[in-house]
């Protein structure tokens, strides 16, 4: 494994050398101590020397970073295959198209970003003529994690090879009809390019680390050899501080995941002004991840200072270069050459003579115009670098100019962010600039036109030739034909419907149980993908890991302190439990891979990703929503849920809102289960959904949430009838009737309707008892399985209205003629049930768990929050005394009674 912190020799060619002679010398001592007295002692040797150099106030590279120049230097640099000439006009197309559409589109006020594509646009166009491999390439190709402001350079070589036509771009950020583009990258919106969400800052980076992780683990565990898909993501410097963007570096070094390139674009300013304007965003990035073990590739400078770099015999550029400020960088690139000279040069003696030598457009060459990231040589060979690199990822600062070739009222402007067009006579400067054959008579009426060189046109011949050579187009979103998985066997799935007798059984443990039969299925098992963030004896699960064993590129290198025990800690180099540590973004990271592997890969992965609810929603909201963007499948189970099943766990574990932010997700479909035989019918149906024969008109690309309790009870068996199935994935069937519970009170007693979810069924089941043996009421107890569910369908039977369609919501079919009021009760906050309150045409009320979770027994949160049996006895009597069916008192002798 190469040394992902040794600073290669190439890098040291860059700077001037005095004294070859004496450079020889000191490296053959350390050479001959390292002989003698062997590495470590070299090493120490080199340590104090550093350390006494710093403290004498040498001024050295900080022992993470190298100097402020390229990692490559232009005399390493490999000649880059293919015709340059071609490419640059390539690019120059790309470049208009892209600033036009945005300019274009500004008259209707959608907005757009100009500033970004112009900075990066040689950071793509290098990738799509060199090295992104397309959807035809070995394994699965290339995966590409586009910035999201950078987008409507990607639409425009998609316009230039004809995959987007005029109309299209002329309906950017346009959409509803039918015809547009999105804004950013949206597989959602436009499947068929766009593969990953990136325009939610952060979670791009994160994303694209499991991702390449997520290929490794297909390819050890067999399911498919994708060792030849690379991983890239183009990232923004400014959004490398998003924590997301940082979380996992130290995931990708530990696992050698050389199949993965970071190329952040250094263009030194966020949206509203410079980076680190009184520090350096490229050094600390490069001590950043050095110091998490990447390969780093610094492509800074162009071609054009190598004659400032020849000049430069006594370092003095060096230490100038490395103590200018980012934003000083940044006013460099607007001002004069005089400016410069002063500013710049005229701190040391040494670079007053140096400059003495340059002409002011050798200097302005240099400022304004000559980076790294702008060259296709320069960027080439860091591409290559990064490939080739084994041992270890790679990470590419390339420094750009913002709003580069955007004129000099965008470059380097720090409103350029907020910059959504460029006037007429811009626009022709800028078309001088790039030398593209637009004539003054193609504006018309002041309307910059859409410019392509023709679809047989050598540019575009050469453009289809270079993608047809690396695999097809790019960036490309693909559904692989894959065949319906076969469902599991039924017995799977049955076993509940007998219930537990009278053996408690958690919901949790159930769900676990049902996860064990699934992963043993001869045509499925090997699909699921377990997902855990370092709680799996929490959620009672170590019994998978010496039958799965826990994913480890490295397997087990140690012997398990248990390894004497039946359930041992297993690790595996073809493991299938993805036990991810405490992280729940990581988690979810891992999640989207997976359960978008059926059109990354054309292989469908089952994943469950089970975590402690209140960890879930709230804190990785953002992802889920990214999840849904991305069109993934599998199941997310909320376990040890509800607010108040966690006995003495309190305020911070105490989930009462998730299923909340859960609805708020279109792709979300939220379930709240009360018992095993419901848990394993919604499983049942959402395999069906997402990965068998879904019914017309029901999406595939959807995910289900599952919330899961860790409160140990007796599981009824399955109600017998018809419907209860359809019921439970609808969200709401009878459970029983106040007479098939065996409670009769008196004829013609007062009747009410109970409906609870999840865990709070129980505590209705005990107030049916109460209010037929103690208060001579009739309680028919309905279970919800889903508000939302049941919310979603009476949206789509309003819609349906609307358009002249006669539509009942299947809520208001279900309590049909049911008598009485109705009162719904869950664990979760009032918000949860009353969902569905407007739809219900009887009286309807609610009970739940508002407000902070607090730390005691679950029959002392209970009553604090008012949901337990006695509380709902009391609700419904009053439901019932504001009907006239019983007695006002009644509500107050049951206060009493019950200490409320």
């Amino acid at each position: 494994m190469t040394d992902p912190q040794a600073i290669q020799p190439s890098e040291l060619d860059q700077l001037p050398d005095r004294d070859p002679e004496e450079t020889a010398e000191w490296q053959a001592s350390l050479d001959a101590v390292a002989k003698a007295a062997g590495p470590h002692r070299a090493a120490y040797l080199m340590r104090r020397t550093l350390e006494r150099a710093e403290g004498t106030g040498i001024a050295l590279p900080k022992l993470l970073e190298t100097d402020y120049v390229n990692t490559i230097p232009t005399a390493a640099e490999p000649s880059v295959p293919g015709d340059e000439e071609m490419e640059r006009r390539i690019t120059a197309w790309n470049r208009w198209n892209a600033a036009a559409m945005v300019t274009r589109g500004s008259k209707y006020g959608v907005g757009g970003h100009i500033a970004t594509f112009a900075s990066a646009a040689w950071l793509y166009e290098t990738g799509f003529n060199h090295f992104f491999k397309g959807k035809e390439a070995d394994g699965s190709g290339d995966q590409l994690y586009i910035q999201g402001h950078a987008s409507p350079g990607i639409y425009a070589r998609a316009f230039l090879d004809g995959r987007l036509n005029e109309a299209h771009l002329d309906n950017f950020r346009q959409e509803a009809g039918g015809n547009g583009l999105p804004s950013y990258p949206h597989p959602r919106r436009l499947p068929w390019l766009w593969e990953f969400p990136t325009v939610s800052m952060g979670l791009g980076p994160l994303s694209a680390i499991y991702q390449a992780r997520f290929n490794r683990y297909l390819t050890n565990r067999g399911i498919k050899d994708v060792s030849a898909s690379h991983v890239w993501a183009f990232l923004g410097d400014g959004e490398m501080d998003e924590p997301e963007s940082t979380a996992a570096l130290a995931l990708a070094s530990r696992e050698g995941l050389d199949n993965l390139t970071f190329v952040i674009n250094c263009n030194l300013q966020r949206l509203d002004g410079p980076v680190r304007a009184n520090f350096k965003i490229v050094q600390e990035l490069e001590a950043q991840f050095r110091g998490a073990g990447w390969n780093v590739v610094k492509t800074l400078w162009g071609t054009a200072w190598d004659e400032l770099f020849q000049l430069d015999t006594t370092g003095a550029l060096v230490r100038r270069l490395r103590e200018v400020p980012d934003a000083q960088v940044q006013t460099y690139q607007t001002r004069d050459a005089a400016y410069i000279r002063q500013d710049f040069f005229g701190k040391d003696p040494a670079l007053v003579e140096m400059a003495k030598l340059l002409s002011d457009d050798k200097i302005l060459e240099c400022f304004h115009l000559s980076r790294g990231g702008h060259e296709a040589r320069k960027v080439y060979a860091a591409y290559k670098a990064a490939v080739e690199f084994k041992g270890a990822p790679t990470v590419i600062l390339a420094q750009t100019v913002k709003g580069h070739t955007l004129g000099e009222g965008f470059a380097s402007k720090n409103a350029n962010h907020q910059m959504k067009k460029l006037s007429v006579d811009e626009f022709k400067a800028m078309r001088d600039l790039l030398d593209l054959p637009i004539k003054d008579s193609d504006f018309v009426d002041g309307v910059v036109p859409y410019g392509h060189p023709g679809a047989d046109s050598p540019e575009v011949r050469y453009l289809q030739e270079r993608r047809a050579a690396l695999g097809g187009p790019a960036p490309a979103r693909r559904v692989h034909p894959v065949a319906p998985l076969p469902a599991p066997a039924e017995k799977a799935f049955a076993s509940f419907d007998k219930g537990s007798g009278s053996q408690n059984v958690a919901t949790t443990m159930a769900f676990v149980r049902l996860i064990k039969d699934l992963v043993r299925d001869k045509e499925t098992g090997k699909r699921w993908v377990p997902i855990v963030p370092d709680e799996a004896r929490t959620f009672g699960m170590e019994s998978l890991f010496p039958s799965l064993g826990i994913y480890s590129p490295k397997g087990q290198t140690y012997e398990p302190v248990d390894r004497d025990q039946l359930m041992y800690y297993k690790e595996a180099e073809n493991g299938q439990i993805l036990n991810e540590g405490i992280t729940e973004a990581g988690s979810m990271a891992d999640f989207i891979a997976a359960s978008t592997a059926y059109s990354t890969h054309g292989e469908a992965m089952i994943p469950f990703y089970i975590f402690y609810s209140m960890f879930g929603w709230q804190r990785t909201a953002d992802q889920m929503w990214q999840l849904g963007d991305q069109l993934g499948r599998g199941f997310l189970v909320g376990a040890t849920a509800g607010r108040t099943t966690l006995t003495g766990e309190g305020l911070q574990h105490a989930d009462g809102h998730s299923p909340v932010i859960a609805a708020t997700n279109p792709a979300a479909l939220t379930y709240d289960p009360a018992f095993a035989y419901e848990v394993a019918t919604i499983v049942k149906d959402g395999l069906r959904r997402m990965y068998g024969e879904a019914a017309p008109g029901e999406d595939p690309n959807v995910f289900y949430y599952l919330t899961v309790y860790n409160e140990p009870l007796p599981q009824p068996a399955k109600p017998a009838g018809l419907g209860i199935d359809e019921g439970i994935v609808k969200g709401l069937y009878r459970f029983n009737t106040a007479e098939s519970a065996g409670l009769s009170p008196v004829a013609n007693a007062p009747r009410i309707q109970l409906l609870g979810s999840g865990t709070a069924i129980h505590w209705v089941l005990q107030a049916q008892k109460l209010l037929a043996e103690e208060w001579g009421v009739a309680a028919d107890v309905w279970s919800a399985t889903s508000w939302t569910e049941l919310r979603r369908d009476a949206l789509e039977a309003d819609a349906a209205l609307l358009r002249g369609e006669e539509r009942t919501p299947y809520v208001r079919q279900a309590l049909q003629g049911a008598e009485g009021p109705v009162l719904a009760v869950s664990d979760y906050m009032r918000q949860v049930p009353d969902q569905i309150a407007q739809w219900v045409e009887q009286d309807y009320s609610s009970l739940g768990a508002d407000g902070f979770g607090l730390s005691d027994t679950r029959e002392a949160a209970r009553r604090h929050f008012g949901v337990d049996a006695q509380s709902i006895v009391v609700a419904a009597l009053a439901q019932l005394a504001k009907q006239g069916e019983v007695k006002a008192t009644a509500v107050k002798e049951a206060r009493e009674k019950y200490g409320l």
